[in-house]
Parts: C-alpha cells; sequence; structure tokens
C-alpha cells in the first residue's frame, strides 16, 4: 500500500542539496509527487510530497537524521494522505503587483478566506522598479473558489478591495 509523506528541507543554498537530497529519496525507493523549493536570503527551504511502499517511507524516515548531518539541513518529515479531488471547487489564479506595503499578505489572504475560498498555493516577492527605483511587492495565487459562488460578484468585490489598498491585481480562471 501506497504511503505519503511530507518532507520540509531547510538549510545554507549549496548547488549540490538539491541533487543529494533527491538522490537520497530516489535510493531509499521512493518517488517525489510535489514540490515546491526556493532560495529565501541565502537559505535553500523546500516542501516535497513524497510517495512510496510503506517500507521506502521508514527507510527514508529512519535515515532522516544521517541525511541532516550529510547535507547540514533541517529535515522535517510528516505523514500525510493525498489530497482528494474537489469537483465543487474551481481554480483561479490571482496575481497582484503593489508597492511594497505592510499587511498586504494578511488583507490579501483575509479576503479569500472570508469568502470560504481555499488559498491553495501562494508565492511573493520584492523588487525594485526599474524606472522609479520603488520597492514593489508581486504575489501570485491560485485560489479554489466554491463553484456555488457567482463569479462577477466576487470580481466586483475583489476589484473594490484592490482598488482601496491600490493593488493591481488579475484574478482568471486557471487555464490546465
Amino acid at each position: 500500500m501506497k504511503q505519503v509523506l511530507v518532507l520540509n528541507a531547510m538549510g545554507p543554498n549549496q548547488s549540490a542539496l538539491l541533487p543529494d537530497l533527491t538522490r537520497y529519496i530516489l535510493e531509499c525507493g521512493c518517488n517525489i509527487l510535489e514540490s515546491r523549493m526556493s532560495v529565501l536570503g541565502t537559505e535553500f527551504a523546500c516542501f516535497l510530497l513524497i510517495s512510496g511502499p510503506w517500507d521506502a517511507i521508514a527507510r527514508l524516515e529512519s535515515g532522516s537524521k544521517k541525511m541532516e548531518r550529510k547535507l547540514q539541513v533541517t529535515l522535517t518529515l510528516q505523514r500525510t494522505t493525498e489530497r482528494s479531488l474537489v469537483k465543487e471547487m474551481t481554480p483561479y489564479a490571482v496575481d497582484v503587483v503593489s508597492l511594497d506595503q505592510e499587511g498586504t499578505l494578511f488583507n490579501l489572504t483575509s479576503f479569500f478566506t472570508e469568502r470560504e475560498i481555499t488559498v491553495c498555493e501562494l508565492s511573493s516577492r520584492t523588487y525594485v522598479a526599474s524606472y522609479t527605483g520603488a520597492t514593489m511587492m508581486a504575489f501570485q495565487m491560485t485560489i479554489l473558489v466554491p463553484a456555488s459562488q457567482p463569479i462577477a460578484h466576487l470580481r466586483e468585490e475583489f476589484t473594490d478591495f484592490c482598488d482601496k489598498l491600490n493593488l493591481d491585481a488579475i484574478m482568471e480562471p486557471v487555464k490546465s
């Protein structure tokens, strides 16, 4: 029977870290189903959804402390189950750009949560605008909108919300 595990790795960014980590997972007899990886500051961070037979997952878990020392990272492992498909939800992509201002992430996630909309993926970054030199913030999100929610009304509310906070935003269906 297939088991599922979330592995989080965090440590100094090194060129061999990702190949060494993924080799270890493969050598344990496991497969990576999903991954999110990024360099944040000078640290490498990743989340991996791993599957495998029970003995392969157990082998990965039992060798994790040795792998932490070898790779000089912190590993966190958590057993889980695969996410079931939700047919009553429609995925939308949301892109937001604004001046870097405190509270934008809180305000965005609160807007959707208050409407029972699930934020299932989110990434953000700051950058310097090439013409003005102003510090900007960009957000990319994937949200799941309940099929029962009128999308025209949601778009109108979201546009008003963005106008009040001076955010440039686009919300459109995810193209599969």
